[in-house]
């Protein structure tokens, strides 16, 4: 057996695997976060370890599974956070988390040093506030007393495997997600570090995400209930670990989309992908050599979630199945009304950390069926405008996989595919992608298995969604109308609107 981590932004989710990577149960602790005006999003770093620990005792304990039964440990994190360690490798400040959008000057200061365009080549990623690297130099430029003890930085499974093995390190798949990371030579950029004006030895080590990175100390086996001894493996970010868990290991494995708290598309290639108008991003994959061109929104399910929130805030309220299910009528057409995703600011395809969420259209004659769907479709819109850009990049987008929590909606799935006009397969892992995925480069890294090309037999497609021609039609002129939304409301949102 192995046990995956994967830390989320809402908890950790521990599960049990077989050797090859097979699922076998899973066990989910929560924590906070911490949202505030000004684009500020916060978590403990030690709530994710916490958070590890009581899962892991939990997983052995319902499972009856034996310590000496486990093989080993892997982590896949939340991306392009920023986690501040002292000498003691102790926090010296929360954890600024990727929803954070505060570091917008320091973005700009990054952009005015590099250039635009160089920095994208270079980085595969815009310069932009959501990247760890600008987070690190706001807390330089505006906590300069906390930053004066920071020793080392680091991302959030980074700090787990240090507080599981003493060991700290990262891997590609993270370090491409810090705007720090020269996709070329697979090391920290000088360029980007000498521009932020930032040290290069608070950096860790660049490992293989398939690494066996250390083993259990005395301390952590005591507190998890595992053996002393117990092999770690790397791991990755959670994005590049979603699509090992999607099966999307290589070219011919075609598009997914993972619909979370955030959410995005994303495919295998052999080469970074670079859009003429920088609207996508790629990630190094955890798979040695590859990469993952990827376009990811803020607040896919967290717009969901927020609607339900707002709509049905009592413990007696209507559940957010049932929500989506009255907005599934045939009556709940928007009528013309639509909802711009962008509750936590945008990255693909907008870029713009001040970005505000907004109904447009609304009407007397609107009421929930109508502000639940515009959600829906708001959110499938924005994704449509991130797969036509992959499209003007060259890919082939045909179909997509989606996996996630999102992904168990028929209704919204029907709804992106009458939106992308492709079809969209739920595949059997939805909200285990990234546990299967972390399993899988796990098993590679402790020889339990010899590719990841086991990724593709450990789940199947569940569901189909076909794209009907009519609605596909006009969801087309819809989309023009949302861009133009935006584009209307863009001048605003830019002169302070949070």
């Amino acid at each position: 057996m192995l046990i995956a981590h994967d830390l989320g932004t809402t908890g950790d989710k521990a599960s049990l695997h077989d050797d090859d990577g097979r699922l076998r149960a899973a066990v989910t602790v929560s924590y906070p976060a911490r949202f505030a005006d000004g684009g500020v999003a916060e978590q403990d770093p030690r709530d994710w370890h916490r958070a590890v620990v009581e899962a892991t005792r939990a997983l052995l304990a319902q499972t009856g599974t034996a310590p000496a039964d486990v093989r080993g440990i892997v982590i896949s994190g939340q991306m392009m956070g920023a986690v501040l360690l002292d000498a003691s490798f102790e926090p010296v400040r929360d954890a600024i988390i990727w929803a954070d959008t505060r570091a917008q000057r320091q973005a700009e200061q990054l952009v005015e040093r590099l250039g635009e365009r160089k920095a994208y080549e270079l980085l595969g990623h815009r310069l932009n506030a959501t990247y760890s690297i600008a987070k690190v130099m706001w807390v330089r430029d505006h906590e300069p007393e906390v930053f004066a003890r920071t020793r080392w930085f680091c991302v959030a499974k980074d700090f787990v495997v240090h507080r599981l093995t003493g060991r700290l390190a990262t891997e590609p798949s993270d370090a491409s997600a810090t705007n720090a990371f020269d996709q070329r030579t697979g090391t920290w950029s000088r360029a980007v570090l000498e521009a932020a004006r930032l040290d290069p030895a608070i950096f860790p080590e660049i490992v293989p995400s398939t690494e066996v990175v250390g083993a259990l100390t005395a301390e952590a086996a005591a507190a998890t209930g595992l053996l002393e001894g117990t092999r770690v493996v790397m791991g990755g970010g959670d994005g590049p670990i979603a699509a090992v868990g999607a099966g999307i290991v290589a070219p011919e494995d075609g598009a997914y989309a993972c619909l979370g708290t955030s959410s995005w598309i994303s495919f295998t290639s052999e080469a970074p992908v670079l859009d003429a108008s920088m609207r996508t991003f790629t990630f190094d994959h955890v798979v040695p050599g590859r990469y993952v061109p990827t376009a990811t929104m803020q607040a896919a399910g967290a717009s969901v979630s927020w609607i339900h929130e707002v709509l049905a805030p009592d413990p007696d309220g209507r559940s957010l199945a049932a929500l989506v299910a009255e907005a599934d009528t045939d009556d709940a057409d928007t009528g013309g009304l639509y909802f711009l995703p962008y509750l936590l600011g945008e990255r693909a395809p907008r870029w713009e950390p001040a970005a505000r969420g907004a109904f447009v259209g609304i009407g007397r004659h609107h009421a929930r069926p109508h502000l639940v769907r515009a959600v829906l479709e708001g959110v499938a819109f924005n994704l449509a405008l991130c797969i036509d850009a992959f499209r003007e990049s060259g890919a082939a987008i045909d179909r997509v996989d989606a996996v996630g929590g999102g992904a168990a909606s028929d209704a919204w799935l029907q709804i992106m595919a009458d939106a992308w006009g492709v079809p969209v397969r739920r595949r059997s892992v939805v909200e285990e992608a990234n546990s299967l995925g972390a399993a899988v480069v796990g098993a590679v890294g402790l020889g339990l298995v010899d590719s990841f090309d086991a990724a593709r037999g450990l789940s199947e497609v569940t569901a189909e969604f076909s794209p009907d021609p009519a609605r596909h039609d006009a969801y087309r002129q819809r989309l023009a109308r949302f861009d133009e939304a935006y584009a209307a409301l863009a001048p605003w949102f830019a002169g302070g609107a949070s």
